[in-house]
């Protein structure tokens, strides 16, 4: 980081004197007209007019005139020539060529005076093909769209990450990749709704201020309403409100929205993210593994035509086939060489956490169960694979195993090594959710900051009769690192840095 930070500091100590200069043409600019124009006589896009000519023989004139504006990424100034390469929003590029027989002297000069690189320019002229075959538009008319006060980076230079996150909109301007990852990111939303409208859901909003917070075991970030003049809570999850919408009727029901759990920042989580939750009556943790493998194939196959998608690194990422649904215990039992059940005393899990140097202080069973399996089992998982049957202790909101004691239905689903998803066959019988609900305020009497808050409202919701259900709960970034093979921090727009 402290090489990235000296980039930064290198690009920026001969700011000031860039910077007066192109204020000095920004108030030039405002005495012949204005730097800024609130409208341009735009009739054209970079892109319409690329997809219009695609092949044109060099040296051709096609007699059509266009009307269009992008960024300055280059310039090359002659003495009776210029060339500047326009840039749209989407990354599509055309060469803009002014010459001093259809611009005049006094527009060339005052191209040549006024004009950066980084700068909005709008263009109208013909389109033709250079001497060497670049498409272009000869210049007849040029107008500042946007003066640009501060300069870009040098464009030969590799942009470090830090440098990216901190200041993604001139990563937005000067790296395709960075561009394409938004696009990515916005096809894969597209086909995620496109899946859960042919599965007949209906997408709802809810809170993200709380008076209480619920719905997962996290740290809550902590706020306070002057209007209630009450402590508030940014969301951590929004189960509990979806929940709600099922016992008033709204079957089938997801959102895709925004989470803040106030814990860690590491390569695959960040304190703010998008989080994709659904639920789904008389659906049970089956029925949403069917689901989960359904949306994220689609999304691959709609994004990139294909399940096995190529990542950043070259590697391949295989999403096809139906994906493995191996039980907590039996794998963890296996890659220990060690029975482990429900009913093995935790001493003797304790003792096994110690052999293999995992310092783990808990007062609950499957705590060490869960540590132990991500120790000995987790990072093996490259394939998409649907770990199943949790320990009850450590899933407060989940139904008990229909068949099996001392276990919960409930998945995770862990690509690449980590985890992606979760779902359970959703607890409804509200007198054990209380009991439930009562175990984690002993738990947090006793120290533990993440365990939940009794909520009577939601209780009380489910009083009034939830059917059987399934819930499914998956980060949408780190869908997109499973999707490109990116960090958390470059599938997010804007991620929170210090």
């Amino acid at each position: 980081m402290s090489d990235e930070l000296g980039q930064l500091d290198e690009f920026e100590q001969d700011l000031p004197e860039q910077i007066a200069v192109r204020l000095a043409k920004r108030e030039r600019l405002n005495e012949l007209g204005d730097a800024y124009p609130v409208s341009l006589p735009i009739t054209d896009t970079i892109e319409a007019v690329r997809a219009k000519y695609p092949s044109l023989e060099i040296d051709v004139a096609t007699g059509d005139t266009v009307a269009l504006a992008g960024r300055v990424m280059f310039q090359r100034n002659t003495g009776k020539l210029c060339f500047a390469t326009l840039q749209s929003g989407g990354g599509e590029r055309i060469q803009a060529m002014l010459s001093l027989d259809k611009v005049g002297e006094e527009q060339l000069e005052l191209y040549k005076e006024l004009v950066d690189l980084g700068d909005h320019l709008f263009v109208r002229g013909e389109v033709i093909t250079s001497k060497r075959g670049e498409l272009s538009i000869m210049v007849e008319e040029w107008k500042m769209a946007a003066k640009t006060i501060r300069p870009l980076p040098n464009l030969h230079n590799e942009l470090g990450e830090e440098y990216r996150v901190r200041h993604r909109y001139i990563d937005l301007i000067v790296r395709d990749r960075a561009r394409e990852v938004v696009q990515i990111r916005a096809n894969v939303m597209k086909s995620l709704r496109r899946t859960f409208d042919e599965a007949r859901y209906t997408e709802v909003e809810t809170p993200m201020l709380q008076t209480i917070h619920g719905g997962a075991s996290a740290r809550p970030f902590k706020t306070h309403s002057n209007a209630f003049d009450t402590e508030l809570f940014l969301r951590i999850a929004p189960e509990l409100f979806l929940k709600r919408a099922v016992v008033g009727g709204i079957d089938r029901v997801f959102e895709i929205n925004r989470n803040f759990r106030n814990e860690g920042a590491d390569r695959t989580h960040s304190p703010e993210f998008a989080m994709l939750e659904a639920y789904e009556a008389y659906g049970d943790y089956n029925t949403m593994a069917d689901l989960t493998q359904r949306l994220i194939q689609n999304a691959a196959m709609d994004v990139f035509g294909t399940h096995q998608v190529t990542l950043e690194d070259g590697t391949i990422n295989d999403l096809g086939g139906d994906w493995p649904r191996i039980s907590m215990f039996e794998s963890l039992s296996k890659a220990a060489g060690v029975e482990i059940t429900p009913n093995t005393p935790i001493d003797e899990l304790k003792n096994l956490a110690k052999s293999v140097d995992i310092e783990i202080e808990h007062p609950l069973h499957g705590k060490y169960v869960e540590e132990l399996w991500e120790h000995f089992v987790k990072t093996g998982l490259e394939k998409p694979t649907f770990v199943i049957d949790f320990p009850v202790d450590t899933s407060p909101l989940t139904r008990n195993h229909r068949s099996k004691d001392g276990v919960v239905e409930k998945w995770d689903l862990y690509i690449r090594g980590y985890e992606q998803a979760t779902a359970y066959s959703e607890l409804v019988d509200p007198v054990i959710q209380r009991e439930r609900f009562v175990e984690q305020v002993t738990l947090a009497a006793a120290g533990d900051p993440e365990a939940m808050k009794l909520d009577e409202e939601f209780l009380k919701a489910l009083e009034f009769g939830m059917p059987p259900s399934g819930g499914m709960g998956m980060g949408i970034d780190r869908l997109l690192m499973s999707l490109t093979g990116l960090g958390i921090r470059e599938t997010i727009m804007f991620p929170l840095v210090k």
